[in-house]
């Protein structure tokens, strides 16, 4: 099926709205998945590399040792004691999963 510049637009907006994985959320769309991760490697070409992720950190009283960051299918877990170094390995393990 061909899409609009329109379309594809529409669509990318939607799916960085939703805060799904391209793959999840073209399936849950009825789009392609390989035809949708073209389309977000070429919106994202020559941008940062760095994707917005608005976290949804739950701390209740059993978890407050950690910071739970949810997005789409993927879900965070931190440790509050964490290093630097630590968060710079999962920084780096993001990057390489986009």
């Amino acid at each position: 099926m061909h899409y609009s510049k329109e379309e594809k637009a529409m669509w990318l907006e939607d799916w960085q709205q939703s805060g799904m994985g391209a793959w999840a959320y073209a399936k849950e769309n009825g789009i392609i998945p390989q035809t949708f991760a073209g389309w977000a490697k070429r919106e994202t070409k020559g941008k940062s590399g760095f994707v917005e992720i608005k976290p949804k950190v739950t701390l209740s009283s059993q978890q407050r040792s950690a910071i739970i960051i949810e997005k789409g299918d993927i879900k965070i877990n931190i440790p509050l004691e964490a290093s630097g170094e630590e968060l710079g390995i999962i920084i780096k393990a993001l990057k390489e999963a986009l």
